[in-house]
This record gives structure tokens, sequence and C-alpha cells, in this order.
């Protein structure tokens, strides 16, 4: 998959901050490609390992599936920091933000997605909170921070209070997002389950619905400075 369809004298470095493999691209798979087809460089940094809790005595290499499914959308090879699986709260939060931090300060993003605080997922609360002390306007170049939902993570949180108010349209690239989705074989789900492909089209094109479009992933937009 090519990186850049065009030149763009605007490019933009983007990252996304995922807690687990696979929340890349149920998140902002087909917004990480518009951004590649922009011309924009899109770095993924993955906080937890996200496999011992999963796959107890198995040999699932979900490092290779992250790294094929960036590789499919065009982004550049995936970081993967390591932090244990479903036992970040184990951590002190600082432990979380040092490292992400480095890494925001090395890549000098203008625009950062990461989950939504109100997931009810432990870990993505954490990396969500992490994310927020890391992107304070201390980083200058930050142009834009967004919230991504996760699906079977977002929906289940109670309350349930996701309310987007930013939608990137993914018409053209949403058979992108599901064949990246794909790579992670391991991860995909049998409909009607939320990480299932068919319910994944579904979602972007109930909320491409919403924003007057085909297909489209939502967002709650953090904060943005017009700089």
């Amino acid at each position: 998959m090519k990186k850049n369809t065009t030149s763009n004298p605007e490019s933009k470095n983007v990252v996304v901050i995922a807690a687990h493999p696979d929340d890349e691209i149920l998140g902002v798979g087909g917004t990480i490609r518009r951004h590649i087809l922009h011309g924009d460089t899109v770095h993924v940094i993955v906080i937890c390992e996200g496999e011992t809790m999963r796959y107890r005595g198995r040999a699932v290499n979900l490092r290779k599936h992250s790294e094929a499914a960036c590789r499919r959308l065009g982004a550049n090879r995936p970081e993967h920091l390591g932090l244990p699986d479903q036992r970040l709260d184990t951590l002190s939060l600082i432990d979380v933000i040092r490292p992400l931090e480095a890494r925001l300060k090395r890549l000098q993003p203008q625009r950062v997605y990461t989950h939504f605080y109100g997931d009810v997922n432990r870990d993505h609360q954490i990396v969500a909170e992490a994310a927020a002390v890391a992107c304070r306007p201390l980083v200058d170049t930050l142009e834009s921070f967004l919230a991504f939902e996760t699906p079977s993570a977002t929906e289940w949180g109670i309350p349930y209070t996701f309310a987007p108010n930013y939608f990137v349209e993914i018409t053209a690239t949403l058979t992108d997002k599901l064949a990246a989705m794909a790579c992670y074989a391991t991860e995909v789900g049998s409909y009607p389950h939320p990480r299932s492909l068919r319910h994944l089209e579904e979602r972007a094109r109930s909320w491409g619905a919403w924003a007057g479009t085909e297909a489209a992933e939502a967002f709650v937009l953090l904060r943005q400075t017009w700089r």
C-alpha cells in the first residue's frame, strides 16, 4: 500500500495513541487512510502488549498483526510500549505518561487521536487520561486533539456519554479499514459482535447518516487551536 498518493505542502504529522493492538483500526482505520491519501504521516503508538490476559498459553503475535494492518493503510510501523494488558491500573499514571511525552516530543504531531475517556475498558480510560496530560498545550505543535470510539468498549460504558461532534467521511476508505481489521485474524468476531467486519461497516454507515455522507468515523473534538 502506497504511503502518500498526493503531494501536499501542508502535510501533517498525525499520532494515534491506542491502548491495545486493533484499537487503532477499530476507531481510526478509515481516517488513518484518509490522512495518508492527503499526504500526511501517521504514527501509531500502542501502549499495551495486548496478549497476556487474552491468550495465556497461546502463541498469538498481535505485533505482527498490527504491523500488517498499518502497512495495509500506509501508516508507519507501529511503536509498541509493551505495558501490561488489562493491568495499567497497577502502574502509576506517570509510568504511562512519560513514554508518551517522550514520543510526542520526538514526533512533534499536529494532530493526535486517542481513546474516549468513558469507555468501559479500564485500560482505555487510563490511556485517555495519560494522553490528556501528554497532550496538554505545552506540546506547542499540537493543533487538534480528538477522542475516538472503540466498538465493544465505548457503547458499553455506563452511563453512555459518547457524543461525537466531529466526523470524518470514510466512504472511499471504508474498504481499506475493513481490510486492515482483517489482518487481526484473532480479534475479528462473528456478526453481530461489535468487532465483526459486517458490524464495522454498518457502524460506519450509521455515523455517515448522522454526518450526511455514506460512511464516517465519529470523534469527540477535545481541543483545537488554529495556529
